[in-house]
């Protein structure tokens, strides 16, 4: 695999995992668009692991505090703990469903799914859920307010984004409105709820790759996969979390709908 395919494929990695765009579509239409050969299962473990090394720095310092109250660790009584704790099993709740989703239908994320008309309509129809949740959302739930019910409505569509085209985030974050999040807090949830399954398929893949060996000439695109999609993908988590506190999902929107259209005239098109 070149160098700069590696480098660039990390870069749309670590931009698309965690803006509500799909990183699968854009790592599957991208080497589609250019031409490139698939990159394989060895450079997908490379991405899911730069990626997870960048939401775990990036919400290190909750997640000491989450697992240390968990494990029943400092003040019972303190109110910081308590919601710390209460924060954790929220999370462990949400994960149930994407990890159910992605043991049932793996094999056809990775084969079935993957095909211009389903990534097509998958960016254009949660776009269209994602304008409606900005349309109703009352944008008043910060993190502390974040319920039980809200967990399993956030961990539901989590497990959508086992096809092509949904997106993790763009699927959690857009549920979160509908559950009257405030925009900031949808994205800290998505990204919290998303590290488990980022850790789950990282480690999966990566016991795969170790069992069918890491060929020499894998090794620094390996290695180069790994730092630029960590480093993309913590720039990104800070700014769309900045970004979100003042200003809507709308871009976004219209950049589904967009690329979208584009996914689906292309792929017809094949089809003639």
């Amino acid at each position: 695999m070149p160098l700069y395919q590696a480098i660039v494929l990390a870069i749309v990695q670590g931009l698309t995992e965690f803006l509500p765009v799909s990183s699968t579509a854009h790592l599957v239409l991208f080497p589609w668009f250019a031409g490139w050969k698939d990159p394989g299962l060895t450079f997908d473990v490379a991405l899911h692991a730069g990626t997870l090394v960048a939401v775990v720095i990036f919400f290190w310092r909750m997640w000491v505090d989450m697992l240390t109250a968990a494990a029943g660790l400092g003040d019972s009584q303190n109110p910081e703990v308590r919601q710390n704790r209460r924060l954790f099993w929220l999370l462990v709740i949400g994960t149930i469903p994407a990890g159910i989703a992605g043991l049932v239908f793996e094999k056809q994320a990775e084969s079935a799914f993957r095909t211009p008309l389903v990534i097509g309509l998958a960016l254009i129809v949660i776009g269209l859920i994602m304008w409606w949740g900005e349309a109703v959302s009352r944008d008043s739930e910060s993190l502390k307010e974040v319920s039980l019910w809200d967990s399993i409505v956030v961990g539901v569509a989590q497990a959508f984004a086992v096809i092509p085209g949904v997106s993790r985030s763009g699927s959690t974050m857009t549920a979160g409105l509908f559950r009257s999040m405030k925009r900031e807090t949808a994205a800290r949830f998505s990204f919290l709820l998303s590290t488990p399954i980022i850790a789950g398929a990282a480690l999966k893949k990566g016991l795969e790759v170790r069992h069918e060996g890491l060929p020499p000439d894998m090794r620094m695109p390996f290695l180069v996969g790994i730092v630029v999609s960590a480093i993309v993908g913590y720039i990104v988590i800070g700014w769309l979390i900045r970004y979100l506190e003042h200003r809507t999902f709308k871009v976004f929107v219209i950049y589904r709908i967009a690329l979208g259209v584009v996914v689906l005239a292309l792929g017809l098109g094949l089809h003639r």
